[in-house]
């Protein structure tokens, strides 16, 4: 059998382990179902005593990272994502054993905020990744030696991988279960699960959550500036117009402190003030291009389905409030 280790880190999201263990339980059970032994070993593992006789997880006893055993897949559930610095602080204990798993052939997967403790390990370095769409600033300024692919659903590479956000977990499984089992179970469990095998970005579930608080006054300042005139601005003058610094200092500080340049700042204020618009109005595509700031239709439209993964026109459609209202949804 496959030695499959789930950590049930500090801090977890108790959602993330339940949908996990669900998920490979089911492939056992899949198995056992046509009179074969189960595929996987599930073992749960943490930071423990070393006598844990007492403790359990559901059905499972809770084993200490110091037994020694060598794995062969190691999953790393997610946290709340805004408690990730705090998250990594509290697992740092567990960074050595899984560099040491890793050096002994195990492969990794973390799930959605998980990659952050992933990634203080030092194993994405020069590596691609992606985590929850709205972390994924706090992720880049954390860890900018890891190649972040902010919109992808999945990520793979050298034994490495790690999945987008909430249901993207799901999709990261999928590929697990398609590599170690094949695709004929990967199809039962998509369809066990009600899986849409085919989404490919995560982008269109994103809001633009900056970092605000990074503690650099400088940057606070060029922030706000950007987030209450973002209509108006346009170049980095404007944007830092009666800020007490150079432009070459608060361009340094501002990536270093948020991940991202101003313009690109200034862009993703736009789009999201965008989204809104399309999300909460009955205003057309022209009139909300205009008061985001925009005044070319054509490269509105490029660059919002380069940030929203879709047209403002399939986003309406996807999330406009009186749409969901009338198609049954919003508690009706």
């Amino acid at each position: 059998m496959v030695q499959l280790a789930l950590l049930v880190t500090n801090r977890h999201r108790l959602l993330s382990v339940a949908a996990i263990l669900d998920v490979f339980e089911s492939v056992n059970s899949f198995y056992k179902s046509h009179n074969e032994a189960p595929f996987f070993d599930i073992k749960l593992f943490g930071l423990v005593p070393e006598t844990p006789d007492t403790l359990t997880f559901g059905k499972y006893k809770l084993n200490p990272i110091s037994t020694g055993e060598k794995q062969d897949l190691i999953l790393i559930p997610a946290f709340a994502s805004d408690v990730t610095r705090e998250a990594v602080g509290e697992n740092l204990e567990l960074i050595p054993w899984l560099k040491w798993q890793y050096q002994e052939g195990a492969e990794i997967a973390s799930f959605c905020t998980g990659a952050f403790l992933l990634a203080a390990t030092g194993l994405l370095d020069g590596k691609s990744a992606t985590t929850h769409v709205n972390a994924t600033a706090n992720f880049a300024a954390s860890f900018p030696a890891v190649r972040l692919y902010g919109d992808a659903i999945v990520t793979a590479e050298q034994g490495i991988y790690t999945s987008g956000g909430a249901t993207s977990s799901f999709h990261l499984m999928l590929h697990l279960i398609k590599l170690y089992c094949g695709r004929e179970v990967t199809i039962h469990i998509a369809k066990l699960f009600a899986i849409d095998m085919d989404r490919e970005q995560q982008a269109y579930f994103g809001t633009f959550q900056p970092p605000q608080n990074h503690g650099d006054v400088i940057v606070t300042m060029a922030q706000k500036r950007i987030e209450n005139a973002y209509q108006d601005v346009s170049t980095i003058e404007e944007m830092i117009q009666d800020i007490p610094a150079s432009r070459r200092n608060v361009v340094r500080r501002f990536k270093l402190a948020t991940g991202v340049t101003p313009i690109e700042y200034l862009q993703k204020t736009r789009i999201e003030a965008a989204k809104k618009l399309l999300e909460q109005t009955d205003q057309s595509v022209l009139e909300v291009m205009l008061n985001s700031g925009y005044n070319d239709l054509k490269a509105f439209r490029q660059l919002f389905k380069k940030s929203a993964g879709m047209t403002p026109k399939s986003y309406r459609e996807k999330f406009n409030v009186g749409r969901m209202e009338s198609i049954g949804y919003a508690g009706k």
